[in-house]
């Protein structure tokens, strides 16, 4: 730390309770009361280097005791420019000069009262060691939260945030200052990236110098101050985002309590009744509060400079908070720009709200993915992707493919994962009794249909759902299973469909028909793969084994229209089936035997046979 000494004389200050008095011969002859404590001094050395009280002396020549209020830095730096007026050695530092500075200028101690004053002597130190200094420049700024309004006015904190500033954003190859860096495993992946880093002489060792070197240093900062550097860095244009990000992260898990374990303060209605604990909790959630709202305003509006998951625990620590409704939605929408690279256990937003009694905040999710969804929608209409959309278009007259993705392979990767991740929350919550079956329904139908090639995901958070409210009507029943595409089930989730005794009828036979239509034109691709000598041979012998695709898909509609014609004596069936209940559970496929009779044929035999085993 650099420091400047001023003077010559010894130090020949006396303190006695709140009295200060110079030890000399001469008697003294004025007096200054500075926040009660009193200052028996000379006029001589005093009014010489003091403009300010030469000019209050000369109002009034019989004066001999003054009284200041308001002096910046209190009794402690009044007495350091006491000294400077005696000649008295005094040591100034990053710690003292922005206050001995201010106290300067109120005292006007300039060059118009004598020639090297104290006001020069501090700019030039200010100028050639703090401002140029890494550390000094951090530790002057933060004494400056106790000089307002007076170094706001002198612009001393401002020109502390562009020597900060300026220093953060030079080639980590050129620093060559001691900074803090205690992150062994930031260290460690620093230290791997050897092509962008350098080694430098820090802490006294041989060690590469990180790209995110200044994070630690300025977090020590008060939140309006940090937020202040922060967009003096940015102002740059010359910062990377990504290092804002891992900034704000630092500084949020350094003063956000438990924010890396999501435990930033207890639920206000678990609160003691004591009432020092209420206001002590309140002030606590206030100071917590405004800082959270403040680094959410220096979030840039770029995905990737926070990671979701952080964004996530953020937005937990809003509502916990109580932050304002624009802090809650900003970070819900930085959140849902981002929603591919979440997790299900990100989502599980605890649910603070009086009125609902869900587990977990179930519309606020909803709300993210909306905003997830409209930035997809957006991007597919806008004029890059049309046009690529519109050179991938088939030439006239090619034949395309029977079954087609809908879905680009490019970012649209991101939506399939969006996709999965809404399933497996749904799986989540459904096991909570309170959740209604309408909330589950439309958070489960904001994903386009696109996006789920397979419901396999879909129909295990239905099942499940099913299975933990038992209680449901039959039409809730069917309004829910109506969110189902029985083609888009896998081989396996259609047997377990095909015995799932809490799904509709309906869907059962929805399920076994795909299966079955499934079943048959994989029979049709092994047939055509037969050589046409084969086929011509088994025809010349009157095998009836092998016909053209166009008879089998004859067959199948004419199975799906007995089906259709059959569906209206349904009812009376099921009825049949529920009153014999204790023979229909002792049934491995309660409903084989109806279907046998609804739908003849040897294929649906053989395939009932599978199911079965």
């Amino acid at each position: 730390m650099k420091f400047m000494k001023i003077g010559s004389e010894p130090d020949i200050f006396q303190a006695f309770g709140t009295n200060r008095s110079i030890s000399s011969d001469n008697a003294s002859d004025f007096k200054v009361i500075v926040d009660g404590v009193s200052f028996h001094l000379h006029k001589l050395p005093l009014l010489s280097k003091s403009m300010k009280l030469k000019r209050d002396a000369a109002k009034n020549l019989e004066l001999d005791q003054v009284e200041l209020d308001g002096v910046p830095g209190g009794v402690e730096i009044f007495e350091l420019c006491v000294k400077f007026c005696y000649g008295i050695i005094i040591t100034i530092n990053a710690y003292n000069v922005i206050a001995v500075r201010c106290a300067a200028e109120f005292l006007q101690m300039t060059e118009e009262a004598s020639k090297g004053n104290l006001i020069s002597k501090v700019e030039v130190f200010l100028n050639t060691c703090i401002f140029r200094g890494w550390k000094d420049a951090i530790i002057s700024l933060q004494s400056t939260e106790t000089l307002l309004p007076w170094a706001e006015n002198l612009g001393l904190a401002r020109k502390c945030i562009d020597a900060i500033a300026c220093k953060a954003l030079v080639d980590p190859e050129k620093v060559d200052w001691t900074f803090t860096y205690t992150r062994a495993a930031s260290r460690i992946q620093s230290e791997s990236n050897n092509e962008k880093l350098s080694s430098k002489e820090t802490h006294g060792s041989h060690q590469s110098v990180p790209l995110d070197w200044w994070v630690e240093d300025i977090a020590d900062l008060e939140i309006d101050l940090y937020c202040r550097v922060i967009n003096a860095m940015k102002l740059k244009d010359r910062l990377n985002h990504i290092l804002v990000g891992e900034a704000l992260h630092y500084y949020a898990v350094k003063w956000l309590p438990g924010v890396s374990k999501e435990q930033y303060l207890a639920d206000p209605r678990k609160c003691s009744s004591d009432q020092a604990s209420w206001t002590d909790y309140v002030e606590m959630a206030a100071r917590h509060r405004q800082l959270l709202e403040k680094l959410v305003c220096l979030l840039l509006h770029v995905k990737g400079s926070m990671s979701c998951s952080f964004l996530l625990k953020l937005l937990k620590g809003a509502m916990i908070l109580g932050a304002s409704d624009s802090t809650t939605r900003e970070l819900t929408k930085q959140v849902g720009l981002q929603l591919d690279e979440a997790s299900v256990g990100d989502l599980l937003i605890p649910s603070l709200s009086y009125a609902s009694d869900t587990v977990y905040d179930v519309d606020l999710v909803q709300t993210i993915v909306k905003h997830f969804v409209m930035k997809d929608r957006n991007h597919r209409s806008s004029p890059t992707i049309l046009s690529q959309n519109l050179e991938t278009q088939t030439v006239p007259g090619e034949e395309s493919n029977s079954v087609q993705n809908t879905l680009p392979s490019g970012k649209d990767s991101s939506l399939l994962r969006v996709a999965k991740l809404v399933d497996d929350y749904l799986s989540e919550i459904a096991k909570d009794d309170h959740l209604d079956v309408s909330r589950f329904m439309n958070l489960a139908g904001l994903i386009p249909d696109g996006a789920r090639p397979v419901h396999d995901g879909l129909y295990r958070a239905i099942d499940i759902y099913l299975k933990e409210h038992p209680g449901m009507t039959k039409t809730e029943r069917k309004r829910l299973c109506r969110l189902l595409n029985c083609k888009k089930l896998s081989t396996e989730a259609c047997i377990h469909a095909a015995q799932n005794e809490r799904l509709p009828l309906r869907v059962v036979v929805q399920v076994l028909f795909f299966e079955q239509v499934r079943a048959s034109m994989a029979g049709d691709m092994l047939m055509d793969e037969v050589p046409s000598s084969a086929r011509a041979m088994r025809a010349s012998q009157g095998g009836s084994k092998f016909f053209s695709s166009n008879d089998r898909w004859t067959n199948l509609q004419q199975n799906f229209n007995s089906i259709k014609g059959d569906l209206s004596s349904m009812n009376l069936k099921i009825s049949e089936v529920q009153g014999n209940n204790d023979k229909v559970k002792s049934s491995k496929n309660p409903f084989r035997r109806l279907l046998c009779k609804l739908w003849p044929g040897k294929k649906l035999l053989g395939s009932l046979k599978c199911v079965e085993s």
